[in-house]
């Protein structure tokens, strides 16, 4: 069982992950890269999956044509933890 992180862990960490935030109204951070194209898009997707799965621990993926949104939330704890913090400094490094 992984301990759920503070708000002001929270708060801490995702100010060294630039372009991450808060979802509002729900216990997840997101983050939206915007790429050239759907094909950019599709394989900055792949890249992410390569990631997710190394670390087994899997986003929430919305791609629209070239913007990819990723939202990381721990489901089976509830809320955020510090697995979703450590892929989100992976994700933020692509």
């Amino acid at each position: 069982m992984t301990r759920l992180l503070t708000d002001d862990e929270v708060d801490t960490q995702l100010a060294d992950l630039d372009g991450w935030s808060r979802v509002e109204g729900e216990p997840a951070i997101r983050s939206t890269t915007e790429l050239a194209d759907f094909v950019a898009a599709l394989a900055y997707v792949n890249r992410v999956g390569d990631l997710a799965e190394a670390a087994n621990h899997h986003p929430d993926i919305d791609i629209r044509w070239n913007k990819v949104t990723l939202t990381l939330s721990t489901h089976s704890e509830g809320g955020l933890t510090q697995a979703d913090i450590e892929l989100a400094h992976q994700l933020a490094g692509l």
